[in-house]
């Protein structure tokens, strides 16, 4: 009976380990999330944090009003990918020169090199800090959770515009994600279109 006892007691012990660990995960990007707006460290966008649409794939995210592309100012963005985890994560370029107030599309490309299906998530933060207000994401794969299977490859846009209201002193941006494995039920990836692979995409406003 003694034996007997301690094996219910060893079960119990591994089952709230085990539940632990998973609620550990869930909770892990909202914690990030926490830590980044408490110490401002990589530092969230306020577009992230606010604006209605976001959770939805950013539909209701809008252009700043009256928004002109300003040909006489370019600004170099750089783009970075933390690889934290058993999955590959890239960007298709590194970087790239943009005018304020022009539509731009970069490629993300993420591999699951797992022999599992996985659910994961991606938190941008940005460099130099007053930078973040003014980085309009109009479409990007961080709005959501996604699954992929065992060694499933996609690649995801954003779609992002700066603000021409961005201080002039401010000549590059980094933008940069970090992937995290999450629990809990989430969609399908988005598919991959064959406009997409192209790597890269320009347009202007009224184009």
């Amino acid at each position: 009976m003694g034996i007997q006892r301690e094996n219910i007691r060893m079960v119990g012990k591994l089952a709230v380990v085990a539940v632990g660990m998973f609620a550990f995960g869930y909770a892990l990007v909202p914690m990030y999330k926490a830590i980044c707006e408490f110490t401002g460290i990589n530092i969230l966008a306020l577009s992230e944090l606010e604006v209605p649409g976001n959770a939805s794939g950013g539909k209701n995210v809008k252009l700043p009003a009256n928004t002109q592309v300003d040909t006489s100012r370019t600004i170099t963005v750089e783009f970075d990918a933390n690889s934290r985890g058993p999955w590959e994560f890239k960007p298709a370029l590194r970087s790239l020169q943009v005018h304020p107030g022009e539509l731009t599309t970069v490629m993300y490309e993420f591999q699951n090199v797992q022999n599992r299906r996985m659910a994961a998530q991606a938190i941008p933060s940005y460099a130099p800090r007053q930078a973040a207000a003014h980085f309009n994401k109009l479409e990007c794969f961080c709005f959501n959770q996604y699954t992929l299977d065992p060694g499933e490859k996609k690649q995801w846009p954003v779609a992002f515009v700066i603000d021409p209201k961005l201080s002039k002193d401010v000549t590059t941006i980094t933008l940069s994600y970090t992937f995290f494995e999450v629990g809990g039920k989430t969609p399908p990836a988005p598919a991959s279109s064959t406009a997409d692979a192209a790597g890269l995409l320009h347009s202007r406003p009224g184009a």
